[in-house]
């Protein structure tokens, strides 16, 4: 069952703007408002904004630290060093670890790769690992979508005489690790025009300047943006700027050419004969990726997407997709857990933040698990467990708490620490947990407003479905690639009737798939989707009124594409007798 949402009506662009732009382009001023509000005034604009080109990609060497970087990489293959390419265990990690080591490895055969353990190492760079450099002769690192605040652990590399090059794109603190070179573009002293890499993006652009200096064509590196794509839309980075025209060319290479571990994966999604967007990757693609690093090994999701053989790629495809289902399994049922525990304390009633704690919950699924609590409880959710002796978990937050600055306020009773304002990871002694749940409580009582607790859509304007025609459609595909900073637009069509044909759909009954109409329109049916909500069929299997908001996509049925409605919400409209 759904939850009652607030919408919340986006703010237009000025109509004079919108106006010129709709008679500039030829399209609907519903179209050109979404362009304005994106930034977007004028042809040219709109040009670069649909039409986006690689060669608008940005100077590598405008990061600081990318000369260092290239000139130590360049040093190791001259001297014939061992290179180790590392990275974390999540999508961003291992996608970037999969293009950086593939592509060094064309030119280069000294290459590794390492992923460190989820359990027994933790996230990051870990003492285990620069150990196992050491055992193997590697004498550089290139750490990925990690190291930006392991100080200690570069200290002790040093130590080792093993050198660490940071790719990294989360937040730096107070002091930049001392390794030879460290790309952040979140680094205070970088000057770099685009802040918003994934950590996949920032070894994409080390590659570039790599191509740079060695005189290997640009295009070289395009095959790899399948990988870059990936990361892009599983790390939720936003798309815009230069992420915008990586993942455009990324879904192209995706859906056109992809490599054979992505095939495989499409193939066991269901994905294969259809045109793969960011949302696909999102639900579709990379939790199985994910599922790796959350049940098993992250290395099994390295060695997929570096397959090289179609036997080997379906193979650790299967091996992942079961990686996935017993994920799924294990989540719905910490999920109903956590559920339970919340109804039976006043966390579940008086609390303006959720923290649990279950010594025996899977370390690999709590972060999913804090974000159903989330669609469920709407509140900053904490979701704990046990590892290694200290208590480990995962934080989800709420539009307008900044999680990040609460966990960090915390900080004098946590091991470590990190994250962003929506999304964090923490540990602590076990002596720690009381004292933190009460403090983090209470920040959040402070902030925490009872509008803040009530989920709101964002609606970008209204739409009569006359409007909806197929020049319509095409153009609004093009608005792809869809993601933060770029979301699919949400519209609200008033008074709208299922024309009979609706049925609850789903294993559980859980879904709604209907075939709307609206008033001033009898003889004309869009199909849409409704996920969570049977709670409406009675009302409108009884041909009674609704006011929708949804966003527009494409649905395949055997190859062939159909416009479809996804319905976010429904408001019932009183039935008038």
């Amino acid at each position: 069952m759904s939850m009652e949402r607030k919408w919340i009506m986006k703010q237009k662009g000025e109509p004079a703007d919108v106006q010129r732009l709709a008679n500039e382009l030829s399209i609907d001023t519903v179209l050109a408002n979404l362009l304005v509000q994106r930034g977007v005034y004028t042809f040219q604009d709109a040009r670069a904004f649909f039409r986006p080109k690689l060669e608008d990609l940005h100077d590598p060497f405008l990061m600081k630290d990318m000369d260092i970087a290239v000139g130590r990489i360049n040093k190791a293959i001259r001297e014939k060093e061992n290179i180790m390419i590392y990275g974390d265990y999540d999508v961003d990690g291992t996608t970037a670890v999969s293009l950086v080591f593939l592509f060094l490895r064309k030119y280069y055969k000294k290459v590794s790769f390492y992923i460190p353990d989820r359990y027994s190492e933790g996230y990051g760079i870990s003492y285990q690992s620069i150990d196992h450099a050491g055992e193997k002769d590697v004498s550089l690192v290139i750490a990925l979508d990690c190291g930006i605040k392991a100080n200690d652990k570069i200290s002790y590399a040093k130590s080792k005489g093993i050198d660490f090059i940071i790719c990294d794109h989360h937040l730096p603190g107070d002091e930049i690790p001392g390794a030879v070179a460290v790309l952040d573009p979140k680094r205070s002293d970088c000057s770099y025009p685009f802040r918003e890499l994934s950590g996949c993006g920032v070894g994409f652009k080390m590659l570039q300047a790599f191509c740079s200096v060695n005189n290997i064509p640009p295009f070289e590196l395009y095959p790899y943006l399948d990988l870059l794509a990936v990361s892009i839309a599983s790390d939720i980075v936003p798309v815009i700027g230069e992420n915008r025209i990586l993942a455009f060319y990324g879904l192209k290479q995706l859906n056109e050419n992809p490599r054979r571990g992505l095939k495989s994966i499409l193939k066991i999604s269901g994905l294969e004969s259809q045109r793969v967007t960011i949302d696909d990757i999102v639900f579709k693609i990379g939790p199985r990726i994910n599922a790796a690093g959350r049940m098993e090994s992250g290395k099994s999701a390295v060695e997929l997407l570096t397959s090289e053989s179609d036997e080997k790629a379906n193979s650790f495809g299967k091996t992942i997709n079961t990686h996935n289902n017993d994920r799924k399994y294990v989540d719905r049922q910490i999920t109903q857990e956590a559920i339970d525990m919340l109804d039976k304390s006043r966390e579940g009633i008086d609390s303006r933040a959720t923290v649990l704690y279950n010594p025996k919950w899977h370390k690999g699924v709590i972060g999913i698990v804090a974000s159903r609590l989330i669609e469920l409880r709407h509140k900053p959710t904490i979701v704990l467990t046990n590892s290694n002796g200290y208590i480990t978990g995962s934080a989800r937050s709420i539009p307008g708490f900044d999680l990040y600055q609460a966990i960090e306020s915390c900080s004098d009773l946590l091991e470590n620490f990190g994250g962003h304002m929506y999304a964090a990871g923490l540990t602590m002694k076990e002596s720690n947990l009381e004292r933190f749940r009460e403090r983090f409580s209470q920040i959040a009582g402070e902030i925490v407003t009872d509008d803040m607790m009530i989920p709101r859509t964002d609606i970008d304007d209204y739409l009569d479905f006359k409007q909806i025609t197929p020049k319509f459609f095409r153009i609004l595909k093009q608005f792809q690639p869809f993601g933060p900073e770029n979301m699919s637009p949400v519209f609200v069509t008033k008074n709208v009737y299922d024309n009979g044909n609706g049925s609850v759909v789903g294993q559980d009954g859980d879904h709604l798939r209907l075939e709307l109409m609206q008033e001033n329109e009898p003889y004309r049916y869009i199909s849409a989707i409704a996920f969570n909500q049977s709670e409406h069929f009675e009302h409108l299997n009884g041909g009674n009124p609704a006011d929708i908001c949804y966003s527009i996509a494409e649905n395949y049925y055997r190859g062939i594409a159909n416009i479809q409605l996804q319905i976010k919400d429904i408001k019932e409209k009183e039935v008038i007798p």
